[in-house]
């Protein structure tokens, strides 16, 4: 007896008639797949908080390279003292160049490379005992976004934690924007989402505000068709056996392209601010003015209800040319920053946005060669402003020299978990099942640092 072969009935609308048995079919699912995606949770919906949140939105303003705190905001009367002469761990001890003044009535000491960020020295919260694990700058890039030093080791980001932990506000938008990420230092792993879903990863954009293949080609009938026809194409390898779990996140990333072409194009427009607002900021056309444009976007996409954006600005690992290249770099960020902070404050935004401002780590107060500092990653500051910290309040201290914290010591999972914690999450709660095991971000480790909440 002749055996016909099995042939499904999926099989059969596919080969039959040049498929377009199947392509109605596909229609037909997508249709059937909105109505049924509109009554379940989004799940990038907004989701809540473990307790009471104290902020909402987070903005990082990262300083990649290790700023040298030594020569800008962390005024050592010993090390002046003491130039020229040995330090403890070895080396000489070698004071600023710069001048130093004392502003506000915190009397916070800035240099003068950054007079216009030091006006706002009463709106900062500083911790200065921070301390991390590695001096490589690849390993504690990654540390601080993904609380793992080890790169091949893949975590979570922070962004991709809060994401998971509280969605979004607007589903419009993505959640976690990343401007000008370094290519280097970890690349994708400081904004990835590792074992987390993939549609809680962050979305990269340049400072121009360029997103690729964002704008549409065709009408958005027709689009919205094809979309249909790929999505049903997903749905259907998601739900086989052995889907990788990409395929989710795929299915959500072009479900959020799709709404996002309509509004982020004119978000991400910053030529529609007013004159005055871009002449505060400094925006200027060229790699002069990228920083700039980096926080009017920061302001842009916190203002819209992105619950975390990261902002960039590389070139701070002056292990030699140091006071030239530390008046470059001061210059490109010091209005810039002054501006976001005077801009959310204006707008009312710095009552529920939290501003984290530093680098990976710190640079030691002795020489190297002629005109540089090496790494320091036993003793460094940032600061933070706006939702939920007490302002003009400093929490730790490092020693005389500023090497090491000696005082009020928070290592980079203590920092998370008080991030975490201003946003209404317990770090030891927010927890996620993989490989057999709870993860978090905090591993297994962290403090919350409540002193400093308001």
């Amino acid at each position: 007896m002749h055996q016909f072969p099995s042939v499904s009935r999926r099989s059969l609308l596919k080969s039959a008639s040049a498929g377009f048995g199947y392509l109605a079919l596909a229609g037909i699912l997508g249709e059937q797949a909105r109505a049924a995606e509109k009554k379940a949770p989004k799940p990038l919906g907004p989701k809540a908080p473990h307790f009471p949140a104290k902020a909402k939105r987070l903005i990082f303003v990262h300083m990649n390279g290790a700023m040298s705190h030594h020569d800008t905001f962390d005024y050592k009367p010993q090390l002046v003292k003491d130039n020229g002469k040995p330090g403890p761990g070895g080396g000489v001890l070698t004071a600023s160049k710069f001048k130093w003044q004392q502003y506000g009535g915190t009397g916070s000491w800035f240099s003068e490379l950054l007079p216009n960020l030091a006006k706002h020295a009463d709106k900062m919260t500083w911790l200065r005992g921070l301390h991390t694990d590695t001096p490589a700058h690849p390993q504690a890039v990654v540390q601080l976004h993904t609380g793992s030093a080890n790169a091949a080791l893949t975590r979570p980001s922070l962004g991709a934690w809060l994401l998971y932990g509280l969605g979004t506000e607007n589903q419009d938008l993505p959640g976690y924007v990343t401007v000008n990420p370094p290519p280097n230092f970890g690349g994708a792993v400081n904004y990835g989402s590792a074992f987390l879903p993939a549609h809680f990863q962050g979305t990269r954009l340049t400072d121009r505000g360029h997103l690729p293949n964002l704008r549409a080609t065709a009408a958005s009938d027709l689009q919205r068709k094809q979309l249909d026809l790929i999505q049903g194409m997903n749905r259907d390898l998601a739900a086989g056996p052995g889907a990788p779990d990409a395929v989710d996140g795929v299915i959500e990333s072009f479900e959020l392209a799709f709404q996002m072409q309509g509004k982020v194009p004119e978000l991400l427009d910053i030529s529609k601010e007013p004159k005055k607002v871009l002449e505060a900021y400094g925006v200027t056309d060229g790699p002069a003015g990228a920083f700039a444009r980096q926080c009017v976007m920061a302001r842009r996409l916190s203002e819209a209800g992105v619950r975390f954006v990261e902002i960039c600005q590389p070139g701070w690992d002056h292990h030699n040319n140091l006071h030239k290249g530390l008046i470059d770099r001061c210059g490109s960020i010091d209005r810039p920053t002054a501006a976001l902070l005077a801009d959310l404050g204006a707008r009312g935004l710095l009552d529920d946005t939290l501003v984290l401002f530093g680098s990976e780590f710190g640079r030691l107060p002795t020489s190297q060669g002629p005109d540089g500092r090496d790494h320091n990653i036993t003793g460094y500051p940032m600061f933070l402003a706006g939702a939920g910290v007490k302002p003009g309040v400093t929490y730790g201290a490092t020693d005389e020299y500023g090497i090491k914290a000696v005082e009020g010591r928070m290592h980079t999972t203590d920092l998370h978990a008080t991030l975490l914690a201003l946003m209404g999450l317990d770090h030891e709660k927010l927890t996620y099942k993989y490989a057999g095991r709870d993860f978090r971000l905090t591993d297994v480790k962290g403090n919350v640092v409540k002193e400093i909440f308001a």
